[in-house]
C-alpha cells in the first residue's frame, strides 16, 4: 500500500518543534508512526522528493531521517523502489518483554479480573454447556441466552429491546469492523469524534473510509458541526458515554436534539462506568435509528471478549453476511459465562466503581503536585484523564517516558493529521500509590525533554 506525502506530513503533524538537528526530530517522530501502527507494515513510504515537498523541508533531510531508519531497521529499500516499513528483528513484543517489571503502564485502560465474580460465571457456564453440545456450536448471530441477558440491559435501562434485535460479537472492536464493512465503501466520510478511539480510527481506514473529525469542545459536543458534517457522511461513530479518551458525558439535552443525516453507531462499552450519579440514558431512546455497540471489557474484564450490537433485524441480516468474511461466531463457553453475569447485574459494580474514583481524584492530585502545570478536567465517569500540557511534548515524551519508568500513549494516536500533541491520556486504573510514583516518573521525563533528551523505547498498545 502506498502512502501519499501530503498523508505522511498530516500524520507528522509539527515535527519540527524540539531540540536537536531536523534530520533526528523527523526520523524520530516517523519512527513512532511505525510503532503505534499509524503507518502499518508494508507501507510504501512517498519519495525523499515527495515529502520534502510536502513538509517544506529539504531532501536532505527527509534523506537523512531515511538512512537512520533503515539502519534501525525501520525501512527497507531497494532499488528504483519506495521506502517500505518494517520493524527491527528485535520486535517490539520482544523488547517490551526485556522492560524492567517495575515499569508502570499508563497506555492501557482496563480493568483487572474480578476473580471471585468470573469463577461464579464461569461455574454457571460449564453446569449450563452440555445443553448445547448437540448444537453445531456456529452461530453467527450468538446464543439465545445471551441476546435475552443483553436485551434485558437494555430493557432494565428503559430502552425496549428484543433478542432478534442484538448480534454477539468477538468484542466492541469486532463489532464496529463487521458495522464498518456492512456500511462503509471506500472513500466513504465517516464522521467522528475528535479525539476519539485510536482503533475506531484504524478500523474505518482499513475499509479504506475518510475519517472526517469534529472536535470535542470544552463542554462537549457541538451539536450544529455535527450535524453539518453528517450532510456528507455515510456513517457517524460517536462515543456519547464517558468518552474515550477524554471522559466527557453527552448532556441530556444534546441527546434530546441531536439528529444525524446518516447512519449512527453509538459506542456505550463505558455505559457502566458512571463514576458520579447515575448511567446515562441509552442515546437510542432519543434517536431510535442510533445502532448501539457495547461489551463488558471496560465493566468487568479485557479478557472476556464479548460484544454486541443492537440494530434493526434487517441491518443484523446484512451484518451477518459481511461477517462470514472473518468469523464464523463467538465461543458459547464464553457467552454464557456473560450471560450469567449481565443476569446477575454484575456489569455495574458500586464498590469497583468507588474505587475507581477514588483512583480519579489520586492521579489529579498527584497531577496537582507533580506536574501543576498540566491540566486535567474530573471526568464523571470512564476510565482516563485527557491532560493537556503547555506545550506540544506529547510524542517525544511518549518516546522518551519508559527511561523513567513510565509508559504512555501519546496524544496523537487519539486524532488524525498529528492532533494532540499537547495531550496524553492518563487512564486511573492502577492502584493510586503506583499512580503517584507514574506521574513522578512523567515528570521526570518531561524535565528530560527540556535537557534535550531522545527516546528509543517501543510505545505499548492501548486500550
Amino acid at each position: 500500500m502506498k502512502v501519499s506525502s501530503h498523508t505522511v506530513a498530516g500524520m507528522l503533524g509539527r515535527w519540527q518543534e524540539g531540540p536537536g538537528p531536523a534530520h533526528r526530530r523527523l526520523s524520530d517522530r516517523l519512527r513512532l508512526l511505525v510503532l503505534d501502527g499509524r503507518l502499518s507494515l508494508g507501507a510504501a513510504l512517498p519519495s525523499e522528493r515527495d515529502l520534502a515537498a510536502a513538509l517544506d523541508t529539504s531532501r536532505t533531510t527527509v534523506g537523512a531521517a531515511y538512512r537512520t531508519l533503515v539502519e534501525h531497521g525501520y525501512l527497507a529499500t531497494r532499488s528504483r523502489a519506495r521506502a517500505t516499513v518494517r520493524l527491527p528483528d528485535d520486535t517490539p513484543a520482544e523488547r517490551r518483554a526485556d522492560a524492567s517489571p517495575e515499569t508502570l503502564d499508563l497506555s492501557l485502560a482496563a480493568p483487572t479480573a474480578p476473580v471471585e465474580i468470573l469463577h461464579a460465571a464461569f461455574a454457571t457456564a460449564l453446569e449450563q454447556l452440555p445443553r448445547h453440545f448437540e448444537r453445531r456450536g456456529y452461530d453467527r448471530y450468538g446464543i439465545t441466552e445471551l441476546r435475552e441477558a443483553v436485551a434485558d440491559w437494555y430493557r432494565r435501562r428503559g430502552l425496549p429491546t428484543a433478542p432478534d434485535h442484538i448480534m454477539i460479537t468477538n468484542g466492541a472492536q469486532h463489532a464496529l469492523a463487521v458495522l464498518a464493512r456492512t456500511l462503509v465503501s471506500p472513500r466513504d466520510r465517516v464522521v467522528i469524534d475528535h479525539p476519539t478511539y485510536p482503533h475506531a480510527i484504524r478500523t474505518f481506514l482499513d475499509v479504506r473510509a475518510r475519517p472526517l473529525p469534529v472536535a470535542l469542545t470544552p463542554s462537549g459536543w457541538d451539536a450544529a458541526q455535527l450535524g453539518e458534517a453528517a450532510r456528507s457522511a455515510r456513517l457517524a461513530y460517536l462515543i456519547p458515554d464517558f468518552h474515550n479518551p477524554t471522559g466527557t458525558s453527552m448532556s441530556a439535552s444534546v441527546r434530546r436534539g441531536l439528529r444525524l443525516a446518516c447512519p449512527t453507531v453509538v459506542d456505550e462499552t463505558m455505559t457502566d462506568l458512571a463514576l458520579e450519579g447515575a448511567s446515562p440514558e441509552p442515546f437510542a431512546l432519543h434517536m431510535p435509528t442510533a445502532i448501539s455497540i457495547g461489551s463488558v471489557s471496560k465493566s468487568v474484564w479485557g479478557g472476556l471478549r464479548i460484544g454486541w450490537i443492537r440494530a434493526t433485524p434487517s441491518l443484523l441480516e446484512r451484518a451477518e453476511q459481511a461477517r462470514l468474511t472473518t468469523d464464523l461466531g463467538t465461543p458459547v463457553i464464553e457467552q454464557l459465562a456473560t450471560a450469567a453475569l449481565l443476569n446477575n447485574r454484575q456489569t455495574h459494580r458500586p464498590e469497583a466503581l468507588r474505587q475507581l474514583a477514588e483512583r480519579r481524584d489520586a492521579l489529579r492530585r498527584a497531577l496537582a503536585e507533580h506536574l501543576p502545570h498540566v491540566h486535567a478536567p474530573r471526568p464523571p465517569g470512564g476510565m482516563t484523564l485527557w491532560a493537556t500540557f503547555p506545550d506540544p511534548v506529547s510524542s517525544r515524551l511518549a518516546a522518551i517516558a519508559p527511561e523513567h519508568g513510565v509508559t504512555i500513549a501519546a496524544g496523537p494516536r487519539f486524532g488524525i493529521g498529528g492532533a494532540f500533541e499537547r495531550n496524553v491520556r492518563l487512564p486511573y486504573t492502577l492502584p493510586p500509590d503506583q499512580l503517584t510514583r507514574a506521574v513522578r516518573s512523567l515528570a521526570e521525563a518531561e524535565r528530560a525533554l527540556t535537557r534535550g533528551a531522545t527516546g528509543t523505547h517501543t510505545p505499548a498498545p492501548i486500550a
